[in-house]
């Protein structure tokens, strides 16, 4: 910036633009921000007398011209002058101006630099209006200002990440978007920068400035009206892990890239600063867990009409193109990969292949697995030859086992040496990367990578149909079982997309054909059995974590096209557990449940397929007839007794659908739950179900919104004498006091209800009903759920008198409610009466203290029923426990399990508690986690568990909370008793509010 702008000149002329009054303000805010910012200080009675010249003499006499300027900038932006500012601006822009002009060129070319895809040939390199609209709202200022935000586009390989960045950085440079926002954006490629020694952030600023002599610290005078860009985040190896300390603060200090970057998007360095953040959907945990994030942006790639113009200028002849656009529009399967450019690239590549060759489209076009077999087979079979070289099989087969190596040790990105590992020699390179398969990576030259992650999935899947495991150069590579497993389990190989739909794709009968035709053999047959024995294996086991994506096995299956086979398996599978997010996953669903007769368990959820239906319009024809194959499990499984369906979206068509199957006779659910579902439709429909299925004992809504004529039919069809509910869950459906009423009714006239859960719902005014119906000595509810229904300690006398005259109820959850020690007081008097009956009550986070234990001790003595007792949540401290356990060691105290995590306690409780495990012949589960112990009072608790009166099973503490001495006491103790388990997994903690949210909100 030019000097003379920061004459005093300057100044003045600017300060002759405010009034009287204005300029009145403005030494006013000088002086405060002088004080905050900790500046030199101006006299303050030169500046009061000061003229407008005066003070700009008197600025620039104290500051640096630079400083000077930033101060007076601030003080207009905080007296609302805009128009001051803008002006500024527009003159200051000089070094702006300079670097967009240098953005623009830089980013334009390369945007327009040769890809694969050459997707700069049929597209503009303009951000389109409604993502330009998104992203400037993104970081637009906040009604408290200009607030930094760190925003995250999140997105499969190839999905067009980069190319918005590119467009976007564009736009800025031409002033399209980030006007008034930003000054600066700085784009920076964690690909490229890894390799980088130990820089600066200014260093790394200077890189992309346009001549060595950056402005560091113009540019960083403002970091508020900074943007920086980081790209391929995955790429950044060790990510976020630094401790605090390891971080910088200074942009000049160097540090590694990893250490800069991780200082900049955990806010240690530059603050108030903007960032934009480019990841692969395997990475967002690790950001979350370390970056505030203020919203995730997922990129959509090429939507249909998109899709269309590439086809039509990759294929040039229209007639071409829309039969091939055509044939792949058929294939939900196919038209949703076409969704990335370059998996688009490579599906239009291979339709283009087999034109050239007079082949049938629609063979292609049958699975994913025989577009991508076509176009890797065609890419090594010489121009004009009927089949491959002997040279050219012998470069896929060792591309195929660089592949698998790079599936098992997570690796995509190979070096010289890895590829003479597998069999790629030196001479074979220049042959590889004229098939685009392989491609050079960044800037190094021995660095090499596989065209997308698809591609090397798909050459690791055909490793296995060209070579057993055991003949593989790297240990890692392991068998096909293994890898089968490990497709089907949701938590291990998160970036194991395709791998084993292509296994499983490459048996299907043309494949094998193709297969034969370039190499003359495969092991397809072995597969085929060993994934036969792991679905075998699944269906008899299992799967008790629910780690199993069925969705996986759906796909997989789906690709073998091989309905006998298909029929056979799915039948070897007992649960079934999936999520359809789009028509791929609603057809790859279908297909499999229609085959379906052995299944017992069926969960899934429906997104973004049904939506509300109205006059313009309506569900395909097609989605319709795949959605009553989903449904139709309920009628053709016999074995099928429980049925959850959440997080769904449905029509009405697909509603009415589902409640067909639902009241067909050859329907046997015991169990129905339904969780946060929305349905277009008449619910009555749903409710008829009870007046069809005399088996259906378990019914649960959960975050399901039931109006006042849902809530009323329910309970008239949960009264129909043929019904045999015996639990009833309405947690979160926004029920009201008025709905009390129809639940008092249903209580009192039904006679098989044993279990009522009605959290999460505004109940205050409407418990006396309940209650009041619980009095009727015909009732028979055993367990009644009352957790974070708005209850105050006035609801306890309702409750009392509830449990004085009803002998039914057993277990009561009153957790999460404002009772406090007032209302505690109320429910211990009915406690002591001999005859009250509840031997299970919950009193989680109800705001007691110390003082309620009193009362609370006194009920444990005189009550012989209570058995359990959930007290967690509350702060009650040592003092409170210590009135509990003079109860407890009472031998007519009977208590079983007692709940106290997160009670404020310390180890001076420990000594009280250790009493009570020597002297309490019934206690078996305590729960003291999220507490304040220590080593100390651990051993406490240790010596008394070694007493041989201590008939204590369950310990809750986690043993991660204390240091390594107090985590090995906890494990010998463990060690040394059999029968005890010390665990932070107790059973008996409650915690209703995680599972609640307040209605409404």
């Amino acid at each position: 910036m030019a000097a003379s702008f920061f004459s005093d000149f300057g100044l003045m002329w600017y300060l002759e633009e405010l009034k009287k009054e204005e300029f009145r303000k403005f030494k006013e805010h000088l002086k405060q921000m002088t004080l905050h910012l900790e500046l030199k200080r101006i006299p303050w009675t030169e500046v009061k007398k000061a003229s407008r010249e005066e003070l700009a003499n008197l600025l620039i006499k104290h500051y640096e011209e630079q400083q000077a300027w930033n101060i007076t900038l601030r003080i207009f932006q905080k007296m609302d002058r805009k128009d001051l500012c803008m002006k500024v601006m527009r003159e200051r822009t000089g070094y702006t101006q300079t670097y967009q002009a240098h953005a623009k060129q830089k980013f334009s070319r390369l945007w327009s630099s040769k890809s694969v895809t050459e997707i700069h040939l049929y597209f503009q390199a303009e951000v389109r209006q409604e993502e330009c609209e998104h992203l400037d709202h993104l970081f637009a200022p906040t009604e408290t200002g200009k607030q930094p935000r760190t925003v995250v586009i999140q997105g499969p390989q190839g999905i067009g990440k980069t190319t918005l960045l590119m467009k976007l950085l564009m736009a800025w440079s031409d002033n399209k978007i980030f006007r008034d926002r930003f000054l600066y954006t700085f784009y920076f490629c964690c690909r490229e920068l890894r390799e980088l020694p130990a820089t600066s952030l200014a260093d790394l600023i200077s890189r992309e400035w346009p001549d060595p002599a950056a402005p560091i610290t113009e540019i960083v005078s403002q970091p508020e009206r900074l943007l920086f860009v980081i790209d391929s985040f995955e790429e950044l190896q060790g990510g976020l892990n630094e401790p605090d300390s390891a971080l910088c603060h200074d942009v000049m200090e160097k540090r590694p890239v990893q250490v800069l970057l991780s200082s900049l998007l955990r806010r240690k360095m530059l603050p108030e600063a903007s960032l934009l953040v480019a990841v692969q959907p395997v990475c967002p945990k690790e950001l979350r867990d370390r970056v505030a994030i203020s919203e995730i942006y997922e990129p959509r790639g090429f939507n249909e009409s998109d899709r269309l113009v590439y086809f039509c200028c990759f294929f040039k002849d229209p007639k071409r193109a829309l039969e091939a656009f055509n044939l792949v529009r058929e294939s939900e399967q196919l038209f949703s990969i076409c969704q990335i450019p370059l998996l688009c690239w490579i599906l239009c590549t291979s339709l283009k292949q087999e034109m050239q060759k007079g082949k049938d489209l629609t063979v292609t076009c049958q699975s994913t697995t025989s577009v991508y077999s076509s176009f890797i087979f065609n890419l090594f079979t010489p121009e004009g030859a009927e089949g491959p070289t002997p040279q050219s099989q012998c470069q896929l087969k060792a591309l195929c086992s660089l592949a698998a190596e790079g599936m098992w040790t997570d690796t995509f990105e190979f070096r010289e040496d890895d590829l003479r590992r597998n069999g790629v020699v030196d001479a074979d390179i220049p042959a590889l990367l004229g098939t685009k398969v392989l491609l050079k990576y960044g800037e190094r030259e021995s660095s090499y990578v596989f065209l997308h992650a698809c591609v090397q999935e798909f050459c690791a899947a055909l490793f296995y149909l060209l070579k057993s495991h055991l003949d593989h150069p790297h240990p890692a590579v392991r068998c096909v079982q293994e890898l089968l497993i490990a497709h089907f389990e949701k938590t291990r190989r998160a970036h194991w997309i395709f791998l084993g739909c292509f296994l499983t794709g490459l048996l299907n009968k043309q494949e094998q054909q193709k297969l034969d035709a370039f190499f003359g053999f495969q092991l397809s047959q072995e597969i085929k059995q060993q994934l036969h024995q792991c679905l075998k294996s699944l269906g008899e086991h299992g799967d008790p974590q629910g780690q199993v994506d069925s969705l996986a096995i759906f796909y997989c299956l789906f690709e073998m096209q091989d309905p006998a086979f298909v029929k056979q398996a799915v039948n070897l599978l007992h649960k079934a557990d999936f999520h359809i997010i789009d028509n791929a996953d609603l057809v790859v669903s279908a297909y499999c449940l229609k085959y379906c007769s052995s299944l017992r368990k069926l969960s899934f959820s429906v997104q973004n397929v049904f939506k509300k239906e109205d006059e313009h319009s309506s569900t395909s024809d097609y989605s319709l007839v795949c959605w009553h194959h989903i449904c139709s499990v309920l009628t053709t499984s016999g074995h099928l007794t429980e049925l959850q369906v959440q997080d769904s979206t449905l029509s009405e068509s697909t509603f009415v659908t589902w409640c067909n199957q639902l009241r067909h006779p050859s329907c046997r659910l015991q169990r129905l739950g339904i969780n946060n579902v929305s349905f277009s439709g008449p619910s009555g429909q749903l409710f008829e179900v009870l007046f069809y299925q005399p088996d259906l004992k378990y019914l649960s809504f959960t975050l399901t919104k039931l109006s006042r004529d849902d809530v009323r039919s329910l309970c008239d069809a949960l009264n129909y004498p043929a019904g045999n509910v015996k639990e009833l869950a309405l947690v979160n459906c926004f029920l009201s006091p008025i709905d009390c009423e129809v639940l008092a009714f249903l209580l009192t006239n039904n006679k098989k209800l044993t279990y009522l859960n009605v959290s999460c719902n505004h109940l205050d005014t409407g418990l006396p009903l309940l209650c009041e119906a619980l009095c009727n000595p015909d009732t028979v509810l055993v367990y009644l759920m009352l957790a974070y229904c708005h209850l105050s300690e006035q609801c306890c006398e309702y409750i009392s008198e509830m449990l004085l005259h009803n002998k039914s109820v057993r277990y009561l959850d009153l957790g999460a409610n404002v009772l406090k020690d007032e209302g505690l007081k109320t429910l211990c008097e009915a406690l002591k009466r001999p005859d009250c009956r509840l031997d299970s009550l919950c009193l989680v986070k109800c705001f007691i203290t110390a003082a309620g234990c009193e009362d609370l001790a006194s009920a444990l003595i005189s009550n012989q029923n209570l058995k359990i007792l959930q007290i967690g949540c509350n702060e009650i401290g040592d003092v409170g426990v210590k009135l509990l356990c003079g109860a407890l060691m009472r031998p007519d105290c009977h208590l079983e399990i007692l709940g106290l995590e997160e009670c404020g306690l310390t180890s001076t409780c420990c000594k009280d508690l250790a009493s009570v495990l020597t002297s309490s012949k019934t206690l078996q589960q305590l729960n003291l986690t999220l507490n304040a112990l220590d080593y100390a009072g651990v051993v406490v608790l240790c010596e008394a568990l070694r007493h041989p009166e201590c008939a204590l099973q369950v310990l809750g503490l986690r043993k991660t909370d204390f240091d390594e001495e107090t985590q090995a006491l906890l494990m010998a103790e463990e060690e040394r008793n059999p029968n005890l388990t010390i665990t932070d997994d107790c059973d008996t903690i409650t915690r209703v509010e995680s599972d609640c949210e307040e209605p409404g909100l």
